[in-house]
């Protein structure tokens, strides 16, 4: 890690965008350009470098994040590619929560699309500086100054155009640096590494200049020097025009906008040379801050090689039947061979390899420190969204939280050799997935998997099949409801039994409370150490809520209720935590067999955009499906449909939208909230 000796030069970033904006495309050509390939990977050939998953490959789709590092001029560039599709968003969540710096790329045709949307907002809510690259100038409808009008409208962005493209659609060639104002046109024969740069041609000289103007009347609406001459027709300097965009990139106020086409090798090199002139390094964003685990105290660390260590593990790979887990660094270094501390653990874990990731290549190093990203190996028990730390020295960073699955599949296994690998192949994809729950049904035996959409789940059973070898009957997808009460209920119970020669009795009364929506599970004791001694109430608290997950009515969980433990008895010399669990779970029974119970659905915000030719169509099947219209905006040219869908009325709407609108209508949908039916 020759350049990592300054923090200063290191630039993390990730590249995010809708499903087929050409992400993947893109950092391809970084890593063949930055010297980390040595041919150019195609998504179509199923090629890629960072798609090297075979269900990646296959579907021409990224599914994981992959990490990689690469160097350009004086910068070392760490990028995480993330998938675009909405049942992988956790991916990119777990990216942007310890990146610096993104690369929001647009397709030049599409402009900004729904999913880039959400993404977008996922970057505001980690305050993440960005730059915007046009992409697929070269496809026929491209249109790059649509493309930056659809960031104002659909994204409130502030874009900066500091290129503008020389032609567009077949007759694309090259793009019009407006900082330098020059023209850079790449060379078709040599794959783009060759490019020239010169004057810029006659008939694009008005719109460059206009485009100048623009520049410099929003940067000095950000930077009073840069006002000062601008007003004062002073010559303002490259030197000081480029330091104003960096200041405005990473305080948020403006977004860069570049353009190019990945596919067709133009406009990498001026790209990259954006990233290390424009995003941030790890000591330019605010230091990352943390919690005392024993105090609560609010700590600060800031990026120093020789500072206390914190580093975040974003997330976990099984990858050929080993752990290897990912973490950024914030503070500190780590060694190869050490020990570290783990607060959720509270004990430590042994560093076995630290690696430097190429995707799913992997180079050893001794140390890392501050800034970096790195795969770790032999971290036995340490999962996602926990902190490594050192012992003197505790710290929690903040945790990543996840939304519950709302579909579930039932699985069973083909063969006996199949139930035997089964097990251990979903406890592998549970640690990598926090969003993937596995149960199982108790009546029918079969395997439960629990997702965030169709395709999630499409993509577990198929790598179920093809990493694994493991082959699953599938059930067709259920919607995850949930349980409720309605009104309060009592129930009360006694245990009095014999085992293995010794007495038990335990008795225990309890009342279960409707909570409102989203409150959860809450547990209070009101009983005093005579009635229950104290050391079987957290047994008595377990054993309800592992009772509740069961449900009742269907067998969903039970959710929104306060377990209050009004009474209890207890014999002397017979009292047991095996006893007080038992009638626990027979209280909480007995319990809901008196109470009303109603059940919860998942309720999806859905976002649909139609042609306004068939605005009606779509109208008249969202009604049809259950659902609730709850806005209607027109941008250009399409209508945005905002709706509220039980998700049950939802299997099969990517067919229904595009026979409904001939192929043009696109949505988007994500989780709202549970509701009655």
């Amino acid at each position: 890690m020759s350049k990592q000796k300054n923090i200063s030069n290191i630039r993390n970033i990730g590249i995010m965008a809708h499903i087929d904006a050409g992400k993947t495309t893109v950092t391809e050509r970084i890593l063949y350009y930055t010297g980390k390939s040595y041919k150019l990977g195609e998504v179509h050939d199923g090629e890629a470098v960072m798609d090297w998953m075979q269900d990646e490959q296959d579907r021409g789709i990224t599914i994981t994040s992959a990490v990689t590092t690469c160097e350009w001029n004086q910068s070392v560039i760490q990028i995480i590619d993330t998938p675009g599709h909405v049942d992988f968003t956790v991916e990119v969540e777990r990216a942007l929560r310890v990146l610096d710096g993104a690369i929001g790329v647009f397709c030049a045709v599409g402009g900004v699309e729904p999913q880039s949307e959400t993404v977008w907002r996922q970057a505001d809510r980690y305050s993440v500086p960005r730059m915007a690259f046009i992409n697929k100038m070269d496809r026929t409808g491209a249109d790059f100054f649509a493309a930056v009008d659809s960031m104002v409208e659909k994204l409130g962005a502030n874009p900066v155009v500091i290129q503008v493209p020389v032609g567009a659609e077949d007759r694309f060639k090259g793009v019009i640096d407006i900082i330098d104002m020059q023209q850079i046109c790449w060379d078709d024969e040599s794959l783009g590494a060759e490019f020239t740069v010169g004057d810029i041609d006659p008939e694009f000289e008005e719109l460059a200049q206009e485009y100048r103007e623009r520049l410099l009347e929003a940067i000095s609406e950000q930077d009073d020097d840069i006002m000062e001459k601008y007003l004062g027709e002073e010559e303002i300097s490259r030197q000081d025009l480029v330091k104003a965009i960096r200041k405005a990139t990473i305080d948020r106020t403006i977004v860069p906008v570049l353009c190019g086409s990945a596919l067709k090798n133009k406009g990498i090199q001026p790209l990259l040379n954006a990233i290390e002139l424009f995003l941030p390094s790890p000591k330019d964003v605010p230091p990352i801050q943390g919690i005392h685990p024993d105090t609560g105290e609010e700590l600060e660390f800031l990026p120093e090689k020789n500072g206390p260590l914190a580093a975040l593990i974003f997330k976990v790979s099984m990858i050929e039947g080993r752990k290897l887990s990912f973490a950024r660094i914030y503070s500190g270094k780590l060694e190869a061979g050490a020990d570290v501390f783990n607060p959720a653990l509270n004990r430590k874990e042994k560093l076995s390899r630290i690696l430097q990731m190429h995707a799913n290549k992997r180079e050893r190093v001794t140390q890392a420190s501050a800034g970096d990203i790195i795969g770790i190996v032999g971290l036995k028990d340490s999962g996602t969204g926990e902190t490594l730390c050192s012992q003197n020295y505790p710290v929690f960073l903040e945790k990543m939280e996840y939304e519950d699955p709302v579909i579930s599949i039932a699985i069973e296994p083909k063969t006996h050799a199949d139930q035997e690998k089964l097990d251990s192949v979903l406890e592998k994809f549970t640690i990598e997935d926090p969003t993937l729950k596995v149960s199982r049904d108790e009546e029918t035996g079969q395997t439960i998997l629990s997702g965030m959409g169709e395709l999630h789940l499409e993509i577990i059973i198929s790598r179920m099949r093809k990493e694994f070898k493991t082959n699953v009957n599938v059930g067709s997808p259920q919607v995850v409801y949930r349980e409720v009460v309605t009104s309060p209920a009592r129930g009360e119970a006694v245990f009095e039994r014999e085992i293995t020669g010794k007495a038990h009795y335990a008795k225990v009364g309890i009342r279960l409370l409707p909570l409102e929506r989203g409150e959860g599970v809450t547990f209070t004791s009101k009983v005093t150490p005579e009635q229950i001694p104290e050391q079987y109430v957290a047994a008595i608290e377990t054993s309800i809520r592992e009772s509740l997950e069961g449900g009742f009515l269907k067998g969903y969980p039970l959710v929104d209720v306060e377990i209050v433990l009004e009474d209890g008895g207890v014999e002397e010399g017979s009292a047991s935590e095996l006893g007080f669990s038992v009638c626990a779970s027979m209280a909480c029974k007995n319990a809901l067999n008196t109470a009303a119970l109603a059940l919860l659905e998942p309720i999806m915000a859905v976002e649909v955009f139609v042609p306004d030719a068939y605005m009606g169509d779509a109208i008249s099947d969202l009604n049809a499906r259950g659902g609730k219209v709850e806005s209607i905006n027109p941008k250009s040219g399409i209508q945005v449909v905002s709706a509220v869908v039980p998700l049950a009325r939802m299997f099969g709407y990517s067919t229904a939208i595009r026979s409904a609108t001939q192929g043009r209508g696109t949505f988007s949908m994500q989780f709202s909230k549970f509701d009655k039916i």
